[in-house]
């Protein structure tokens, strides 16, 4: 019954809590660059102005994997919420993004073509990292059971800071975050006119946005886990590593994808693999 209540909290909760992130993303993103910035309910009046539009597109099976790339979102929150296997809940995700990658092809629009690879190229450069997070639970806890995970006796942090560290270079990349605002970006400016959403408009771009916002904090949950032993403790990690992301954003300039791949595989040889290298050796 608690699973049922924690995934029904997911879902109805996280595109609220997301959307007031995202405002408060934009507020203080333009209060670093001297602006006053939008409102802090911005988001929320975006998504709903985009529902008042019309529904244009150039063909009409790109709803259809809006609506699975909404689809999987939910589903794998609710499954982490409900406590469920890690390893469905990143094959889920990973599933998620790849309908939005088909929807951008669909389009048959060059800058949503280009938008499409760059995504592929992503998700090349954080699932390794993603997988051995995974590994890193299981050897730390003995399951890939979320509940027992998050039971765990001490913070996982402390067996695993290697894999936090690469779980939060990975975390720039999936909130296309400046340095690596690559396929499509959570700002304006982008140099392929918003890569592979560019071809979405109303409601199919509102649908884009509030999924989005599941994924967000989902994303914040795989930090949560890392302190789960300590709620006060991991909700406070969870909020320093979202601004520190921000501040991220705001001080670094766009990578090229070379660049992007060649760093994020780097991170997880050697602190992702070295923290499992490292825990096998001492369990031995």
């Amino acid at each position: 019954m608690k699973s049922f209540l924690y995934a029904l909290g997911f879902f109805l909760l996280a595109p609220i809590v997301g959307g007031l992130l995202a405002g408060i993303d934009r507020r203080i993103t333009a209060r670093m660059q001297s602006r006053f910035g939008p409102p802090l309910l911005q988001p929320f009046y975006d998504v709903f102005k985009l529902f008042e539009k019309e529904t244009i597109v150039v063909r009409r099976s790109q709803n259809f994997y809006i609506w699975f790339f909404l689809l999987f979102a939910v589903f794998t929150g609710c499954l982490f919420f409900a406590g469920g296997d890690i390893l469905l809940v990143i094959f889920g995700f990973t599933l998620a993004e790849v309908f939005l990658v088909l929807g951008a092809f669909k389009a048959s629009s060059a800058y949503g073509a280009i938008g499409a690879e760059r995504e592929l190229i992503q998700m090349m450069a954080v699932e390794p990292m993603v997988i051995l997070m995974a590994v890193g639970f299981y050897l730390a806890t003995g399951s890939f059971s979320i509940y027992n995970i998050a039971a765990n006796s001490e913070m996982l942090i402390k067996t695993l800071p290697g894999i936090f560290f690469g779980l939060v270079y990975i975390l720039t990349i999936k909130l296309r975050k400046s340095p690596f605002d690559l396929s499509t970006s959570h700002h304006a400016h982008q140099e392929i006119v918003k890569g592979l959403t560019i071809e979405f408009s109303g409601p199919g771009l509102g649908l884009i946005e509030i999924a989005h916002w599941y994924e967000k904090i989902l994303l914040l949950g795989f930090v949560y886990l890392f302190f789960a032993t300590n709620p006060l403790w991991a909700i406070l990690a969870v909020a320093v590593t979202y601004f520190f992301e921000m501040i991220i954003d705001n001080v670094f300039a766009r990578y090229k994808w070379q660049k992007m791949l060649k760093m994020s595989w780097v991170v997880t040889v050697v602190f992702g693999l070295g923290n499992i290298i490292f825990l096998y050796v001492l369990s031995r």
